[in-house]
């Protein structure tokens, strides 16, 4: 039996979307801790594992390409259950790969284990995406939007340091078991009150996963907004894997002090966040993506050139770049939310979040073959990245353009929500 959420007068949240918001949010910080802790664990990874750069790149990227993959392969099924039964069966991987991760006695299971992390925890964001658009109307969706992305910088804030001092105390593997220990009360805290997602079954007669998601990918206003995608992560995903080597040793910022700038930067974002997502509702979503743009444009402008800086302007360069990049996510994540119909709605998110993976994998692996080092260690072509970066901002504001141009055109259904 369907339920129906009703918003109350002025758009507040009712106390049931409110658990909702945090819900997802809590599980966000979860997914998205385990996937950048393994940058700052990396120097004790390889020393205790002895492993090269390259076998910890496979560690990495393991993570990456399986979710990338396991997004596409579920889309075709994405609709045909209960989202909330999806997000559970997903999240119990998600839980399974990250558990082994904190017992792998080796480089070959650590893989393995990544892998399976990858499977599970890359499909949940779509999941988590769908039940957004499902639940909350567009008007409102940029502030469920902006609570949401707080998990990243919460991550930052929380997750990072304090996962470093457990893996200083206890080894690497202790920040792993930490992420367990959160996700399994939260698991059962969904499976006893989220209430079930599934308005979207009656919708359509069912189909053949297969030709589901054949039928997804091959229609152009789908395909506008998969290239819009690719090309949002791209401009994302080119110079952020080299920023700690490059503030490190072409701006001078020292290893010991690196964690402020981050630290100082997400904390920017758990209060940036929100305010963003509610502008993004009251002035237009595409004009504060755009607003984003420019200000991330001079931004890599900047970055992508400092020399040796002082510590406090690395921390206001750095910290306007996160704003730039929160202000861009947030309101292109709830126009693109807005694209599909509710009985695509899972299909293609995931086949929008393996894009997302997929090409920042890409965008990273293009950024390593134009990166390099000099004789004194510093990174040389980075401006270079900056470049390439700004101009997939330039060609992604062309395709979001479009891609709101479609909205305004479309007659948005009233979404389902909860009574309180």
């Amino acid at each position: 039996m369907n339920i129906h959420l009703i918003m109350k007068p002025k758009h507040t949240f009712s106390r049931y979307q409110t658990f909702v918001i945090a819900i997802i949010a809590i599980l966000q910080f979860t997914v998205i801790l385990d996937f950048i802790i393994l940058a700052p664990l990396g120097a004790q990874m390889m020393r205790v594992l002895n492993l090269s750069p390259s076998h910890f790149g496979w560690v990495v990227s393991a993570y990456a390409f399986s979710a990338g993959i396991s997004g596409i392969l579920a889309a075709g099924f994405a609709d045909r259950f209960d989202r909330k039964k999806m997000l559970l069966f997903f999240y119990a991987g998600f839980i399974l790969g990250t558990f082994l991760c904190g017992i792998a006695p080796g480089y070959t299971f650590l893989v393995a284990a990544r892998v399976i992390t990858g499977m599970f925890g890359g499909v949940l964001f779509s999941i988590n995406m769908a039940i957004i658009a499902d639940l909350f109307p567009l008007e409102i969706r940029g502030r469920v939007m902006g609570f949401v992305q707080t998990a990243f910088a919460a991550a930052q804030v929380l997750g990072i340091p304090l996962g470093l001092l457990l893996a200083s105390d206890w080894g690497w593997h202790m920040p792993f078991r930490m992420i367990v220990a959160v996700c399994i009360p939260l698991f059962l805290i969904i499976l006893r009150w989220m209430r079930p997602v599934n308005d979207h079954l009656g919708q359509r007669a069912a189909q053949r996963p297969i030709a589901h998601l054949l039928r997804t990918a091959s229609q152009k206003r789908y395909i506008r907004a998969f290239v819009t995608t690719a090309f949002l992560s791209t401009g994302g995903f080119l110079m952020m894997p080299y920023s700690s080597d490059f503030l490190v040793h072409n701006v001078g910022v020292g290893e010991d002090l690196l964690p402020i700038v981050f630290v100082v930067a997400g904390a920017a974002g758990i209060i940036t966040g929100p305010l963003i997502g509610k502008w993004s509702d009251r002035v237009g979503k595409f004009r504060v993506f755009i607003d984003g743009s420019i200000l991330g444009t001079v931004m890599v402008f900047i970055l992508s050139r400092l020399p040796f800086t002082p510590l406090w302007e690395v921390l206001v360069v750095n910290t306007l770049m996160y704003t730039a990049v929160f202000s861009r996510i947030i309101p292109s994540q709830a126009l693109i939310s807005a694209v599909p119909d509710s009985q695509d709605r899972g299909a293609f998110m995931s086949i929008n979040a393996s894009i997302q993976q997929l090409g920042g994998g890409i965008a990273s692996s293009i950024g390593g073959f134009i990166i390099a080092e000099d004789t004194q260690g510093r990174l040389v072509h980075y401006d270079t990245l900056g470049l390439i970066t700004i101009c997939a901002y330039m060609i992604c504001g062309i395709l979001m353009w479009r891609v709101n141009r479609y909205i305004l055109g479309k007659t948005v259904q009233p979404a389902s929500s909860y009574t309180t």
